[in-house]
């Protein structure tokens, strides 16, 4: 199989998003701003943050008042008992709380660090949640970009997550629309004719990552292109990156 070369666009000058603002009119912006076009077989990656920040997921902490729970847990640990109230809202399921850490379940099924409320890259002050629907997101600003251009590229939302077992974090897809978010190779034959018997890549969690690289953590850069990766067309969902809960041996 011919291997195309993979390139990683940042989309730079895209501005602070505003609730109600438009992800698809700023990405556009950015992408004039930065000399970019569109070109079929994109794969658009924006920040879970700039997608918060344009539907209004912020919450203000002095408005949050902390239950008994969050004050004594933040208490123990030095945290802001405010944000400790948030996760425990956010949550459906904690799976360890514990040392200063939380890692919750939230309503979308992730499995994460503080259920995704994030005091980072956000005004003094406030907390950003998750978006309400992550996959909904990416669809509508996929059929917004069609609608006022014609280009029509995949969409992943991307977050940082922990992993289990290793150091450091990377960004994961927690929203896709337009591409399969993994890659089946069950049933296939590797070069020395064995069967591959488990093998299922998480192609949008790859996608994700890679992005993050080129983006960056401080750059003030939420998006970029993908270009030049042949993914499978469809009409995913990123839950089906999550683990069904009758294959978790950690439950």
């Amino acid at each position: 199989m011919e291997r195309r070369e993979i390139r990683i666009l940042p989309i730079q000058g895209i501005r602070e998003a505003r609730p109600g603002d438009s992800v698809a009119e700023l990405v556009l912006e950015g992408m004039e701003r930065t000399g970019l076009t569109g070109e079929p077989g994109d794969v658009l990656v924006v920040t879970q943050k700039l997608v918060s920040k344009a539907e209004g997921r912020l919450v203000r902490l002095d408005e949050i008042d902390p239950s008994p729970l969050a004050r004594e847990y933040a208490a123990r640990w030095e945290r802001d008992a405010r944000q400790v109230e948030l996760v425990l809202r956010e949550s459906v399921r904690i799976v360890r709380m514990d040392r200063g850490l939380i890692i919750a379940e939230t309503r979308h099924g992730f499995v994460c660090a503080n259920a995704g409320v994030d005091l980072s890259n956000v005004p003094a002050g406030y907390a950003a949640l998750l978006p309400r629907d992550p996959d909904a997101s990416a669809r509508a600003i996929r059929d917004e970009l069609a609608a006022r251009t014609g280009w029509r590229p995949a969409v992943i939302v991307s977050d940082t997550f922990g992993r289990a077992w290793r150091n450091g974090i990377v960004n994961v897809a927690i929203g896709v629309a337009g591409l399969r978010p993994v890659r089946d190779y069950r049933g296939e034959r590797d070069p020395f004719g064995n069967e591959l018997r488990v093998t299922v890549i998480a192609v949008a969690d790859e996608l994700a990552a890679a992005a993050e690289l080129a983006m960056g953590k401080l750059d003030g850069c939420p998006a970029a292109i993908v270009r030049g990766y042949a993914y499978e067309p469809g009409e995913g969902s990123a839950r089906e990156l999550l683990m069904p809960a009758e294959r978790d041996l950690f439950r």
